[in-house]
């Protein structure tokens, strides 16, 4: 389908953003975390079904996966995919809805919950984009399958799904996309062919030392200071081998060692974080974890050998360069010069490629923008967008609703119609 006809098919069935704002309110307000998607899943079945514009409703995949599938003759089928779950950071947002939600987590620690990531956006956007293009379906052609996946940001949900039978259940896409809202201007699209987010590596370091009393440290091997030494260490795999043509990020996002002064521990617990978006590079950091881990740990007379369990993995994400160029003449055709088809790959990693790449088909992602225009010009001006501006996990990330929910809608149904073209 070309444009203009995309656009003027568009503007012929405007969206209700009275109600698809209030609704981003509630997911927002209503945040869970990863594998407690029960209620944001349930209410996303909901509204498909109360659509009555025949989507068959799948539910319970891969734990709250949901997928939802409208056949509408003969074409190509389209999957278009959105995360539910949300982070375990406490809200400073300040905003009049902003989440106060506790749950308990995996690990049983009971925990604030925010959507610091925008997921909140995107199941609010697939949603309307679901019910915009049921009201267009006499101007398509296929089958659309929208998708709403949990688990997303401990890299489990997209191939749990897929393990739990989802394409037994609901047809083999042709073509997978999928979006994420980012801390750039709002109403601005990024995407590029290649590249689009890094592979990640997520480890937990167990370090063992030998526990006593605060007072008698001769006594016993604290693994707090070999903690320390192997932090330290870490920070110099980057700086000091790998090539500085290449990216790599490697960051100890958590130290946790005893319960009180006066008493050292007998063992330390470090959670490390790897991004890499070349294999080459990614074994190489990968190898010299293992060997500073080891060896720091020998050097400080540990009582045994450090456990290094790998948590989470998340693939390098490629946008496939026929499907992407399709998708940019829509893009650019759509949203013009607010549509940038060479962005930089980002340092954050997703799951969703693996809904096509493990049935060998292809996918195309980009970035939508979260922030006000005004508060990043301001920011760009003085030469603060590093420090102004907040980014995807922070406690103050709150992508401004208007006009990024239109984007993010406008962006999902101007690709799904790239491709379900009516005969």
């Amino acid at each position: 389908m070309a444009l203009p006809d995309l656009t003027s098919l568009l503007a012929s069935s405007p969206v209700e953003f009275d109600f698809y704002e209030a609704l981003y309110k509630h997911f927002h307000s209503q945040p869970e975390l990863s594998f407690q998607e029960k209620q944001t899943a349930a209410k996303a079945a909901s509204l498909l079904r109360s659509l009555n514009a025949g989507y068959e409703v799948h539910t319970s995949i891969g734990g709250h996966g949901l997928a939802g599938v409208l056949k509408n003759g003969a074409g190509k089928t389209i999957l278009l995919r959105a995360d539910m779950d949300a982070l375990p950071i406490r809200e400073n947002t300040g905003l009049e809805y902003a989440s106060k939600v506790t749950m308990r987590d995996d690990d049983d620690v009971i925990k604030p919950v925010m959507h610091a990531c925008g997921h909140d956006f995107h199941v609010t956007a697939l949603l309307a984009t679901a019910e915009r293009l049921a009201k267009l379906k006499q101007s398509w052609s296929g089958t659309l399958i929208v998708l709403f996946q949990p688990n997303e940001e401990r890299a489990g949900g997209a191939q749990a799904m897929v393990d739990d039978g989802l394409y037994d259940r609901i047809p083999v896409p042709d073509i997978v996309l999928g979006q994420h809202v980012m801390p750039i201007r709002t109403s601005f699209i990024g995407s590029r062919i290649g590249n689009i987010m890094s592979e990640a590596d997520s480890f937990k370091i167990t370090l063992f030392g030998r526990g006593g009393h605060g007072s008698m440290p001769h006594r016993t091997v604290d693994p707090v200071v070999l903690a320390a030494s192997v932090v330290m260490k870490l920070q110099t795999i980057v700086s000091r081998e790998v090539d500085p043509d290449q990216f790599a990020v490697v960051t100890v996002g958590s130290l946790q060692a005893g319960q009180t002064e006066n008493i050292i521990a007998d063992k330390a617990e470090v959670r490390v974080n790897v991004r890499t978006q070349n294999h080459e590079v990614r074994n190489r950091v990968l190898a010299s974890i293992r060997r500073v881990v080891n060896g720091e740990s020998e050097a400080s007379g540990a009582t045994r050998e450090p456990l290094i369990e790998e948590t989470t993995h998340f693939p390098l994400s490629v946008n496939d360069e026929a499907v992407t160029k399709e998708v940019h003449e829509s893009f650019e055709a759509f949203f013009g010069k607010r549509f940038d088809s060479n962005t930089a790959c980002s340092t954050a990693s997703e799951d969703y490629s693996i809904l096509g790449s493990s049935q060998g088909k292809p996918c195309c992602f980009w970035f939508f923008g979260g922030t006000d225009e005004t508060i990043w010009d301001e920011a760009e001006k003085r030469g603060r967008l590093a420090e102004d501006i907040p980014v995807n996990h922070s406690p103050f990330f709150a992508p401004i609703i208007q006009p990024t929910l239109a984007t993010g809608i406008d962006a999902l149904c101007i690709a799904a119609l790239t491709f379900l073209k009516k005969s």
